[in-house]
């Protein structure tokens, strides 16, 4: 079994570190945040990821996973580094990569001989070239190593890959860090590094290329009169298409989709090439953000002004407490900036304070039923499970009208109606 470092702990590096822990290495994952070193010492998890919590407690507890302050303190005698930093989007739809940057500078002079440096985050292509360079060590080989994790099942996607992505020029190293998955059966691809990165990409591109696609097909089957549960039905059964991400909502977000179809489109840009098909993959989808608001709008009667507009769901996606680039928050700007108040619930999101700047108007309910106090229409936005399960009537009884926009075709909408309330879904 292997020494590891793991540098950063957000939701990819602390389940990489908690993950390759449970599969039998020593670990050691390093973080700049004192104060969460020290929760994490003590098995405390503050993000929503399921099992990961438990791995983290079963790993420290059986003296195999450890975290400390700073980069230099976790690379000392480490055989592997993996980077799993922050890469954000600059204004301009380029990754920043100062946080990778400055990490590679910080364990440079401190990585053990002939030890390996792997990319976790998702880097623009050519970026294991610039870790090579800041980290001047002939004697250190840069690996990439894509990570491929959905937010709310990494751990089960971390241990039960789709594949496991190797990119590297040395064929040793490559075979040394896919020695550390051993115990995880998965299909492999060992390929050169501006492949791995440009896998990554790909990857979530397509993946938010079905999403705007499924969300286009549900306003042509809107407007002609189609089922669209049906239609996707018939389109999952093709195998060349298949059925998943062909579920239509209020449209993509995260910390993933968003900033990596932006960054593909700008290192298309910079390759000479016009990525015209993902720059409309894009605009479907901030006109799906719109779309969502203008249901809503029109279920109170065309004007939003002093409506109030009660909400089920923030986050971007169910099984995870994570804000960024939520699609419910997109489509809550846009009602209130046509005049609306909104009252929302999400079991995640227990104050304003955590929500992002220019939120602050949103009042935030106790719970579900809460939010329909007094709301002339209900909207959800987020598809958490237990939105499912409320009774109708007791929801009628609360709300000024019994109007609800399903923007996750959650509900069951001949309950629903059977119980007096206007149902308005997507792709119906």
């Amino acid at each position: 079994m292997a020494r590891l470092a793991i540098i950063g702990t957000g939701y990819v590096g602390l389940t990489t570190g908690a993950c390759f822990a449970h599969l039998g290495h020593d670990v050691v994952c390093a973080d700049l945040d004192v104060e969460k070193v020290a929760r994490l010492s003590a098995g405390e998890v503050s993000i929503v990821e399921d099992r990961l919590e438990l791995l983290v407690r079963e790993g420290i507890s059986e003296g195999r996973l450890q975290f400390v302050v700073g980069a230099s303190n976790a690379v000392v005698d480490c055989e592997v580094a993996f980077l799993c930093v922050p890469t954000p989007q600059k204004d301009d739809g380029t990754a920043d990569l100062s946080y990778i940057e400055a990490a590679s500078a910080e364990i440079a002079s401190l990585m053990p001989a002939e030890s390996i440096v792997v990319n976790k985050s998702t880097v623009p292509v050519g970026s294991t070239r610039v870790v090579e360079r800041v980290l001047g060590r002939s004697d250190v080989t840069v690996v990439s190593n894509p990570e491929f994790l959905r937010e709310g099942s990494a751990v089960q996607d971390f241990l039960h890959p789709d594949r496991i992505v190797i990119g590297c020029e040395d064929q040793s190293a490559a075979i040394k860090v896919l020695s550390l998955y051993l115990g995880v059966t998965a299909p492999t691809v060992v390929t050169d590094p501006a492949s791995a990165e440009t896998i990554k990409y790909a990857a979530n591109a397509f993946l938010a290329t079905k999403l705007s696609f499924v969300n286009a097909i549900a306003a042509v089957c809107e407007g002609v009169g189609a089922d669209v549960n049906d239609v996707i039905l018939g389109l999952g059964c093709d195998t060349r298409i298949g059925s998943e991400f062909l579920k239509p909502g209020p449209g993509w977000g995260g910390s993933c989709f968003p900033k990596d179809t932006r960054a593909l489109v700008r290192i298309a840009e910079q390759a000479g090439y016009n990525f015209r098909l993902l720059d409309g993959v894009i605009a479907v989808n901030e006109e799906q953000f719109s779309r969502i608001a203008d249901k809503v709008c029109d279920a109170v009667g065309g004007d939003l002004t002093g409506r109030t507009v009660g909400v089920w769901g923030l986050t971007f996606k169910a099984g995870t407490d994570d804000l960024r680039e939520s699609p419910a928050l997109s489509v809550i700007h846009r009602l209130t900036s046509a005049g609306a108040s909104v009252r929302a619930y999400d079991p995640t999101v227990n104050a304003v304070g955590d929500l992002p700047s220019g939120y602050d108007t949103v009042d935030l309910a106790g719970n579900a039923l809460s939010a329909c106090d007094g709301a002339e229409v209900l909207v959800v936005l987020t598809e958490w499970d237990e939105f499912r399960w409320e009774d109708p009537v007791e929801v009628a009884a609360l709300m000024a009208s019994p109007t609800v926009v399903d923007a996750r075709n959650l509900l069951d909408r001949a309950r629903w109606e059977r119980h007096g309330f206007t149902y308005r879904g997507v792709g119906h």
